[in-house]
């Protein structure tokens, strides 16, 4: 997909961050972007605002955990659009917290978020793509889905799964000339860390506890973009990205080790216990 031109594309999570950057990158190329996100209102101010700089670009409602709403919503796309071309799962929720304080109802909220509104794209767009016998899904994970995460075992969960899941459907769809690709970044400066499930942990101090300058947002968007140009199995963002995911594969004890060290820091942020 080097040509992004008139190319027909929904992003979930549109409204802010990862998605609405993305968004506006391949809008910039000349895509039609239909920005979804739960809050319909910010996806209808962040469509409206880049419109205002002539680009391409649609907002809609969608809670990604809701799989009717999500069939809907794509349906409605294709009968106005004729196809989708490129589907960006990126809805999802961050948590902060060790495994031993955090409640059932978070780990639900998490996964639900972040896997099941991943299955619940790919069970809506993939039957699309199939008839066209082409199409691209993307879904983001993080670096998170690639190593062990102390500190936020549901988001890791919930990211490792949506690794798992985009690369069988990767090796499936591939027959049917549906592409597919797992972005994984690190540390990228977005209203997440704004938004996040904190369990018993304060959450400014866990914020400054993070061990590098968060990468702007715009410039995570251009390099997934080229990624997703490049065909990209695995779509890294970031140094810290890249350097985990090394450092686990080739020394896996001395990566748990330093993950161990590096809960001190985290534990000075509970509030309780």
């Amino acid at each position: 997909m080097t040509d992004l031109a008139g190319r027909i594309v929904l992003i979930t999570g549109g409204a802010s961050g990862i998605g609405r950057a993305v968004g506006t990158v391949l809008a910039a190329r000349g895509a039609r972007v239909w920005l979804a996100d739960k809050n319909g209102a910010a996806a209808d101010g962040a469509a409206a605002e880049l419109r205002g700089r002539g680009l391409d670009v649609a907002g809609v409602t969608l809670d990604v955990t809701d799989a009717g709403a999500f069939v809907r919503v794509v349906d409605e796309l294709v009968a106005r659009e004729g196809r989708i071309d490129l589907a960006f799962n990126n809805a999802g929720v961050a948590v902060g917290g060790e495994i031993r304080d955090t409640p059932l109802e978070v780990w639900r909220r998490v996964l639900e978020v972040n896997l099941m509104g991943v299955v619940h794209g790919v069970h809506a767009v993939y039957p699309h793509m199939l008839r066209q016998r082409s199409g691209r899904i993307v879904n983001t994970a993080s670096m998170a889905g690639l190593i062990p995460f102390p500190g936020g075992a549901p988001y890791a969960v919930s990211k490792h799964g949506v690794v798992a899941l985009s690369t069988a459907l990767r090796a499936e769809a591939h027959h049917f000339g549906v592409r597919v690709s797992v972005v994984c970044p690190g540390f990228i400066a977005t209203p997440i860390y704004d938004s996040a499930i904190y369990v018993n942990v304060d959450r400014a101090k866990v914020i400054d506890a993070i061990p590098v300058t968060p990468i702007p947002v715009e410039r995570c968007a251009e390099i997934i973009v080229r990624g997703i140009e490049r065909d990209r199995r695995i779509i890294l963002v970031g140094a810290s990205a890249w350097m985990g995911w090394w450092f686990w594969r080739a020394f896996p004890g001395a990566f748990l080790r330093i993950a161990e060290r590096s809960l001190g820091t985290f534990r000075r942020a509970r509030l309780s216990g």
